[in-house]
């Protein structure tokens, strides 16, 4: 399928390993529908139970729609590609995917750091959290991530699309990512690197402003109570939050914001499966499982949060 001086109608996936793909099918199906149940489980969970109907739930019930879309996205175009001798996509398929995948993780981030916002204002300021983070703001929030989520994928699909793929039609990867589609460009794709260098670093440096400033008047805030178990309950409130935050900007900065020339095919894979299969299934267990009105209500028991 490599061919050379021709245009680009369809791309071929490489895919992800020369492991059994029956057991990588297994347990890649296992892992979706985990994500699947977890995350939709979430939504319906904070939707039905009227004490979960607070601004840092509605937060989440988002992040788990994104969490479930980005997910869909990517998994289940690779667990059809596990049994097919080419695994082929078209031109305005992969840049489909590249938009809506681009789109869902950029809401991801911004998502994560309004939930910080959210996590200071419900600690630092308690007696004005009803008022400052009203019904009305809440969904501007969410919508504001949303269209910059959107627009910033827009931008990256843009660039990325109209550069000319001449020399192979073969991805050395599962989908359509930025790293595998530069390489196989015969265009001069120094701008496009320019400018997801800066877009990257833009967006997940202020996010990650955001977050830490937050959790930096968290943390002075939390000092000041007096009790163990006051700062225990503070801080058990932003651990979940913490963790997510860890884990998702980690890996995003490990795979965006580092010279192309120190990219590596096999390694960016297994990042790439952490981020776009394994952390959508991680979010709605860390929170589940870390937060005391979804345990309770999920083993049937009173809340006293």
């Amino acid at each position: 399928m490599i061919k050379t001086n021709f245009t680009v109608t369809e791309f071929v996936f490489l895919g992800l390993s020369s492991q059994p793909k029956c057991l990588l099918f297994m347990v890649f199906l296992v892992i979706y529908m985990i994500t699947v149940f977890g995350n939709l489980g979430m939504i319906l969970l904070i939707k039905i139970d009227s004490r979960l109907h607070t601004p840092m739930y509605f937060f989440l019930s988002n992040l788990s729609l994104v969490d479930f879309c980005y997910s869909s996205i990517i998994t289940p175009n690779m667990l059809v590609n596990f049994w097919v001798e080419n695994p082929v996509i078209s031109f305005s398929g992969c840049a489909t995917q590249f938009f809506f995948f681009g789109s869902f993780a950029g809401i991801e981030g911004f998502l994560l750091a309004v939930m910080a916002y959210d996590r200071y204002v419900a600690i630092c300021k308690p007696l004005l959290y009803t008022v400052t983070m009203s019904p009305h703001l809440n969904v501007l929030l969410v919508l504001v991530t949303y269209l910059a989520g959107f627009l910033n994928a827009a931008i990256h699909t843009g660039f990325t699309f109209q550069l000319s793929f001449c020399h192979s039609n073969v991805i050395n990867h599962f989908f359509c990512d930025t790293p595998p589609l530069l390489k196989l460009s015969c265009s001069d794709t120094h701008v496009n690197e320019v400018v997801i260098f800066a877009f990257a670093s833009f967006n997940e440096l202020s996010c990650l402003l955001i977050i830490l400033i937050s959790y930096l008047y968290i943390l002075v805030a939390i000092l000041r109570i007096h009790s163990a178990e006051g700062r225990h309950k503070a801080f058990s409130t932003c651990a979940s939050h913490l963790m997510v935050v860890t884990i998702f900007f980690g890996t995003i900065l490990f795979m965006y914001l580092r010279p192309s020339t120190s990219y590596a095919m096999d390694q960016d894979k297994v990042v790439s499966v952490f981020y776009t299969v394994i952390i959508p299934m991680l979010n709605p267990l860390i929170y589940s499982l870390r937060n005391k009105e979804a345990r309770l209500y999920l083993f049937r028991k009173d809340s006293t949060a």
